[in-house]
């Protein structure tokens, strides 16, 4: 394995976490060889430096928590970033005991959207839309950040 690129992933991997696919696909776009590549990979993974499951579980509490997103948001996002579907669902399958329709009413509260006209439940429809979540679990919070 050459130690320049190692010392390549491991200063892309310093920079931000990435997937197993996104620093595969990293060090192709800078021609590194493939094999070259695949010993780089293999031992970035054996000692956890790339960990797509880890990687799913950070991403989906920090997604879920700090930017108010749905589930069906991060799975989509995950599985773009190159997650495999098993270690998507594995991460979000971890709620914290929070349920979508906690997370989407907190979204709304959070934002003090007004909820008393039909454009203004219309809107905060889109909204939650856009955050990922599904139309059932909106219309839900919905009515319950509307009844406070």
């Amino acid at each position: 394995m050459s130690d320049e690129t190692l010392a390549a992933a491991l200063r892309a991997i310093g920079r931000k976490e990435r997937t197993e696919a996104q620093m595969r696909s990293w060090l192709a776009d800078r021609e590194y060889d493939q094999a070259e590549i695949d010993r780089v990979l293999a031992y970035l993974i054996e000692n956890l430096a790339v960990n797509d499951a880890r990687y799913a579980t950070e991403f989906t509490a920090d997604k879920r928590h700090l930017s108010g997103w749905g589930r069906d948001r991060i799975e989509s996002t995950l599985l773009q970033r190159g997650v495999p579907r098993d270690l998507v669902a594995l991460a979000l399958a971890n709620d914290g005991g929070e349920s979508e329709v906690d997370r989407a009413t907190r979204v709304l509260v959070d934002r003090d959207s007004p909820l008393e006209e039909p454009k203004d439940r219309q809107r905060a429809m889109g909204l939650l839309a856009r955050r990922g979540f599904c139309a059932e679990d909106a219309y839900a919070a919905i009515r319950r950040a509307g009844s406070r």
